[in-house]
C-alpha cells in the first residue's frame, strides 16, 4: 500500500531495549490477517526495524506472540509504521484463549510507543479496535520485555459474588432476601422455606475460572448440597457434591469455570430451611470475556441498516432510499429486516411513509433542530384501508412541515408504533389518527409532541396521549381515549365521548435520545425525572437531563454475542443496539446503576435455546429504550426480568425507566415463554409497552393454542411501579399480574386470546377463562385509569371470560373508566370487574364503567 508518511528504507530508529530481557524476538508470532504475504506476523518480532507486519482494512486486527513460557511484563514496545492504532488494547493470556487487558488507549498517535505495563502471561498481544488511518495496523517491531518464570495463577482472594445479583429458589420472608447472602454483611442472611430442595444463585456478571467457595451457614445449613456452575443460568454443572456437611464456615477448594454459581441443596440439617450468612466466591486469573472495541463518537459503526443524512445530501438520493425501504417494509411483518433513518440537524424535502420495523428519527437536541418539508406518515393501503395490523415502526424527535396546500398528516398505526418527541408544524393543520371512511386502526401513542393545528382521533378505536400539546385540541372518540399532563386535551368525558383526562403526569422521564452536537460528536441524552408534569419537555424551554459522549457506549452489532455484550457491561460501558435481529443464548446482564440501553430502528434481542433475553439489577435509574424481545422455539421462564425475585430497594428518587419496550411471542416462528416480563424492583417506570403473543394467522405464519404458548404477559411483584401506556394481548392465562403494592396504571389496552379451543380448555379452577388485569388478593393500594379488554373468541365463539378486572375489594384499590367489548360479538365478557358491570355479547357488544368500588 502506499503511506502518505514518508519512511527511510530501513524504517525508524529502535529505542533503546528496557532492562531486563526482551522476551518477544524470533519467538513464534501470529496475526488475525496479513495485507499480504510480504508483510507476515514474524516480521514483527524478528528484529528488522526494516521489515513489518501488516493486517487487511478492518476493525479488529490483532497481533500475538507467544513467550514460549510463563513471564512477568515490564514494558512493550510498539514501533508503528504509519498504518498505526488509534484504538487498541494490550492482552495477556495463559492459554491463548483467555485474555486479561493491561494496557488500553482509544487516543493513539502512531510513530513509536514505549508502554510501562504490569501483567503476566505466555501469550501477548495487540488488539487493535479502531484505525489511524484508511489502511490497516502496520508494525515495524512488537517488543515485548520481561522476565520469564512467572509463578503458575493463584486462587485469588477477591470475593466476586459480593454486590452481585442473587435469586433463590425461595425466601422465609422479605428479610430474608437472596441478596443479603452477598452483601459483605455477616450480619444479614438468606434464608429458604423449610422443604427440599433449595437453591441460591449468583450471577457473577461473566464466566469466571472459580477455585474457592466460601459458605457461612447460620445455624440451619444443608446437610447435603451440590456446588453447581453455568454458563447461562439453566445448564448446571457440579463442581462439588457433599451428604454429610456439618454447617458452620465451609471454606471449599473447587475446580470450575461459569458465570453462574448455586449452592442446590437437597436434605436440610434442621427443621427449618438453608439459611447463608454469606456465599463467597474466589476465581483465578482473568476471565473469557471477549474483547471489547472501542467506539468513535464522531464516525461510529451504526450497520449497515442505519441510514444517516445531513442537509448536503441530494434531496433525490434521500428520497429514493425512503422509497426503497417502504417498499420493502411496507407488508414486511415478521421478516428479520430493521431500519433507522437519521437525519442531522437541518433542513429537508422528504416524503417520509414508514413500513413495518422502520425508524426515523432527528439527530438534533430538540424536534425543530431537523425540519422536513414533506411528510412523516403511515397509511394503511396494503390492507385496503384496516389500518389494525400497522405496528412496530416509529417517528422521533423531527419536526414536519406539510407541502403548501396539504393540510392532513395521516399516522394509521395500533400497537407499538410511537409518535415521540415529535412537532406538527402550522396551526391550519391535523395529524389523523384514521380516516373513519378508510378502516380501523387500534391504539397508539402520542408523547412529548407538539401538534400546532388539530388531533382527529377519526376511526381510532383507543389512544393514550402524555405530555403532548395539541394547539387546536383534539376531536373524536371511539372506546377510550386517555390524555394525561397534555396542554390542549378535550374536557373529561366518560363514556360519551369516552375522554378520560389525568391533569398531570406524577413522575415520569422522557425516552433518551442520540444527537449529534455542534462540534459532530454523537451522544445520547437522558431527560431528567419530571413530577407533576404538563406539556413537552422540550416546546419553549430547555430540556433538563444529561449528556453523554457515544464513545462510552459499546455499539452492538448483529453477531455480537451475549459474552461480548456483558463483557462491555462489564467494562461500564452502556449498550446501543444497531438495527437487526440479536440472538443471545444467555442473558444479557445489566448490573451497573444509570446504565443506558438504547436500540435502533426497533433492533430486537431474540431468546434462544431457552434463554432470559435480559436481566435488570436491583440498582438505580438503569434506563432501556427503543427494543423489542422476541421468544425463541424452546421455551424461556421470562423474556425479560428487572430486579431479581425478592428486590426491595427503593428507587423513588431514580427509578429505572422502559421505553418503548415490546414482546413478542411467535410471529415469524413459533415462540415459547411462560413469562413475558417480571418487574421485581420497586418504583419502576414503564413508558409504553407492547406484549404480544401470535394467536391468529397472518402471511403464513403457525400459530396455535399449543404451539405459541405464553402464560402471562407482565407480572409486577415490585412495590409504587408505574405503567404509562400499556398493552398486553393475546395470553392464554392472567395477561397482566400486579402483585406490589401502590401500583398505578394509566391506559390499559387489551385483547384476549382468540385461539382459546373450548371452555375446558380455559378455566382458572371454577372460574370461567383468566382476566385480563388481576390485582393479587393480598394487594392493600393500586389504582387505574382508561382500562379496555376486548374478547374476539373466533375459533370458538361458545366460549366465556368470566370478567375482565379482578382486585381486591379495598378502598385503596380504585379502577376508573373502563371498557369490555366483544368484538363483532364474536365471544363473551361476562362482568368488567368482578362482579361488576355488564354483559359484553352479541347482543350488547360494547359496556362501560366509570368507576370501582
Amino acid at each position: 500500500m502506499a503511506l502518505v508518511a514518508a519512511l527511510t528504507p530501513t524504517g525508524p530508529t529502535a529505542p533503546a531495549q528496557a532492562a531486563p530481557t526482551l522476551l518477544s524476538q524470533g519467538r513464534p508470532a501470529t496475526a488475525s490477517s496479513t495485507e499480504n504475504a510480504g508483510t507476515p506476523a514474524a516480521a514483527a518480532v524478528d528484529g528488522n526495524t526494516g521489515t513489518r507486519w501488516a493486517s487487511a482494512f478492518s476493525d479488529p486486527q490483532w497481533l500475538q506472540v507467544d513467550l514460549g513460557t510463563r513471564a512477568t511484563l515490564s514494558q512493550v514496545n510498539l514501533l508503528w509504521e504509519g498504518a498505526y492504532g488509534r484504538a487498541f488494547q494490550l492482552q495477556t493470556s495463559d492459554d491463548g484463549a483467555t485474555w486479561t487487558t493491561i494496557y488500553s488507549t482509544t487516543t493513539g498517535t502512531g510513530g513509536t510507543q514505549n508502554l510501562t505495563v504490569t501483567g503476566t502471561g505466555r501469550y501477548v498481544r495487540m488488539y487493535g479496535t479502531a484505525r489511524g488511518t484508511g489502511y490497516g495496523y502496520s508494525l515495524w517491531e512488537f517488543q515485548v520485555y520481561g522476565e520469564t518464570g512467572g509463578s503458575t495463577p493463584t486462587c485469588g482472594s477477591t470475593n466476586v459474588a459480593q454486590g452481585s445479583p442473587a435469586t433463590a429458589s425461595s425466601t422465609q420472608d422479605a428479610g430474608l432476601a437472596a441478596a443479603a447472602a452477598v452483601d459483605g454483611n455477616p450480619g444479614t442472611r438468606w434464608a429458604s422455606a423449610a422443604s427440599d430442595p433449595q437453591w441460591l444463585r449468583v450471577d457473577l456478571g461473566s464466566t469466571r475460572t472459580i477455585c474457592r467457595v466460601v459458605l457461612t451457614w447460620e445455624a440451619a445449613y444443608a446437610r447435603a448440597f451440590q456446588l453447581q456452575t453455568s454458563t447461562d443460568g439453566a445448564t448446571w454443572t457440579t463442581i462439588h457434591s457433599t451428604t454429610t456437611a456439618t454447617g458452620g464456615t465451609q471454606s471449599l477448594t473447587v475446580s470450575g469455570t461459569g458465570r453462574y454459581l448455586r449452592m442446590y441443596g437437597t436434605v436440610r440439617g434442621t427443621a427449618y430451611g438453608y439459611s447463608l450468612w454469606e456465599l463467597a466466591v474466589n476465581t483465578i486469573g482473568g476471565t473469557s470475556e471477549p474483547p471489547v472495541g472501542t467506539t468513535d463518537p464522531y464516525n461510529p459503526n451504526l450497520g449497515p441498516n442505519t441510514f444517516v443524512f445531513d442537509p448536503s445530501t441530494p434531496t433525490s438520493t434521500i428520497q429514493s432510499r425512503l422509497n426503497t425501504l417502504f417498499t420493502q417494509q411496507e407488508t414486511n411483518q415478521f421478516g428479520p429486516q430493521r431500519y433507522a433513518v437519521l437525519f442531522k440537524p437541518g433542513t429537508y424535502t422528504a416524503d417520509v411513509n414508514l413500513g413495518f420495523f422502520t425508524q426515523v428519527a432527528g439527530l438534533g437536541m430538540s424536534p425543530d433542530d431537523v425540519n422536513l418539508n414533506g411528510h412523516v406518515r403511515t397509511e394503511a393501503f396494503w390492507m385496503g384501508g384496516n389500518a389494525t395490523q400497522n405496528f412496530w415502526r416509529a417517528a422521533e424527535n423531527l419536526s414536519v412541515t406539510l407541502p403548501a396546500g396539504q393540510t392532513v398528516e395521516r399516522w394509521a398505526v395500533s400497537q407499538a408504533a410511537p409518535y415521540r418527541r415529535m412537532h406538527l408544524r402550522g396551526g391550519q393543520n391535523q395529524i389523523q389518527l384514521w380516516n373513519g371512511g378508510d378502516g380501523w386502526s387500534s391504539g397508539g401513542l402520542l408523547a412529548d409532541t407538539r401538534i400546532d393545528g388539530l388531533v382527529v382521533s377519526g376511526s381510532q378505536q383507543q389512544w393514550y396521549s402524555r405530555n403532548s400539546e395539541f394547539g387546536n385540541g383534539w376531536t373524536g372518540s371511539v372506546w377510550n381515549m386517555v390524555f394525561q399532563g397534555v396542554v390542549g386535551a378535550p374536557a373529561p368525558s366518560f363514556p360519551n365521548p369516552s375522554h378520560t383526562v389525568i391533569a398531570q403526569t406524577p413522575q415520569v422521564r422522557e425516552k433518551p435520545f442520540l444527537y449529534v452536537d455542534g462540534t459532530g460528536e454523537y451522544r445520547v441524552f437522558v431527560p431528567a425525572l419530571r413530577a407533576n408534569s404538563t406539556g413537552t419537555s422540550w416546546y419553549n424551554k430547555t430540556p433538563a437531563g444529561s449528556s453523554i459522549s457515544l464513545s462510552q457506549f459499546f455499539v452492538v452489532q448483529p453477531g455480537t454475542s451475549a459474552a461480548t455484550i456483558n463483557a462491555a457491561l462489564a467494562q461500564g460501558r452502556h449498550l446501543l443496539f444497531t438495527p437487526g435481529v440479536h440472538h443471545v443464548t444467555e442473558p444479557i446482564q445489566v448490573n451497573r446503576a444509570d446504565t443506558i440501553v438504547l436500540g435502533l430502528g426497533l433492533a430486537t434481542i431474540q431468546a434462544d435455546n431457552g434463554a432470559v433475553g435480559m436481566r435488570v439489577a436491583d440498582v438505580d435509574g438503569v434506563k432501556v429504550a427503543g427494543l423489542m424481545f422476541e421468544a425463541g422455539t424452546t421455551n424461556s421462564p421470562v423474556l425479560m426480568e428487572v430486579g431479581p425475585s425478592g428486590s426491595s430497594a427503593s428507587h423513588a428518587t431514580n427509578p429505572t425507566s422502559l421505553h418503548d419496550v415490546f414482546f413478542r411471542i411467535g410471529g415469524p416462528h413459533v415462540g415459547k415463554a411462560t413469562n413475558t416480563l417480571t418487574v421485581n424492583s420497586d418504583n419502576v417506570i414503564g413508558d409504553h409497552m407492547w406484549l404480544w403473543r401470535a394467536d391468529h394467522a397472518a402471511s403464513g405464519v403457525p400459530t396455535g393454542w399449543t404451539l405459541n404458548t405464553a402464560d402471562t404477559g407482565l407480572t409486577v411483584n415490585g412495590d409504587n411501579v408505574t405503567m404509562y401506556g400499556l398493552f398486553v394481548e393475546h395470553y392464554q392465562k392472567y395477561q397482566t399480574i400486579w402483585n406490589g403494592n401502590g401500583g398505578r396504571t394509566y391506559f390499559y389496552q387489551n385483547e384476549l386470546p382468540y385461539d382459546v379451543p373450548n371452555q375446558a380448555a380455559w378455566m382458572n379452577g371454577s372460574t370461567r377463562g383468566y382476566a385480563a388485569y388481576k390485582v393479587a388478593d393480598s394487594v392493600t393500594s393500586h389504582q387505574a385509569w382508561g382500562l379496555g379488554s376486548y374478547s374476539y373468541f373466533n375459533v370458538n365463539p361458545a366460549v366465556v371470560e368470566e370478567r375482565s378486572f379482578e382486585v381486591p375489594t379495598n378502598p385503596n384499590v380504585r379502577f376508573t373508566n373502563m371498557v369490555t367489548v366483544s368484538l363483532g360479538g364474536v365471544g363473551t365478557i361476562n362482568r368488567v370487574i368482578n362482579n361488576a358491570g355488564g354483559t359484553a355479547n352479541a347482543a350488547n357488544q360494547t359496556v362501560y364503567l366509570t368507576t370501582y368500588p
